[in-house]
């Protein structure tokens, strides 16, 4: 069955707080995913995405929520054709993208004995649409890296292209 909305939930062994500032921190961010998040994280914040120097900035990109070690919440980025360009996307699949609605991440953190539980649930998504395809690769290497990073102090290697 399709949906608008993508769930995957992992178990870390870290803290509440430690994986808030790895959700949140630009360091943190800039080691695992490679974007660092330009905002004051309080609901209602634009954010500005900044991958290698290319900054990404919309009215609509902005924190929906924000209860540090809790939940964190906010829209996905504007599909530019400047980020389409950087991230080498064929002019086709940028087009696809673009005319999608604009979608929804939010991260659950719940504490788990001696781990947390982390669900990043992506929704608002054009069922059958080319972000949840993306997306559905995406995530799971995205927050694999992160619990690597956050368990062993290394994050892992970016696959290849």
């Amino acid at each position: 069955m399709d949906s608008d909305t993508f769930v995957y939930t992992t178990y870390i062994r870290t803290t509440p707080d430690e994986l808030w500032k790895a959700l949140t921190d630009a360091a943190f961010t800039r080691r695992y995913w490679g974007v660092a998040f330009e905002t004051e994280w309080t609901p209602g914040a634009p954010m500005v995405w900044d991958e290698g120097g290319r900054r990404t900035a919309d009215p609509e990109q902005v924190v929906l929520a924000a209860e540090p070690g809790r939940l964190l919440s906010y829209t996905w980025h504007s599909f530019t054709p400047a980020w389409a360009e950087a991230v080498r996307l064929d002019q086709d699949v940028y087009e696809r993208l673009a005319r999608e609605p604009r979608s929804t991440v939010t991260y659950v953190i719940e504490p788990s004995g001696d781990t947390v539980k982390l669900t990043v649930t992506h929704g608002d998504l054009r069922p059958g649409g080319m972000m949840k395809g993306l997306i559905a690769e995406g995530w799971p290497a995205l927050v694999s890296s992160l619990k690597s990073l956050l368990e062993t102090g290394e994050e892992l290697p970016e696959p290849p292209r």
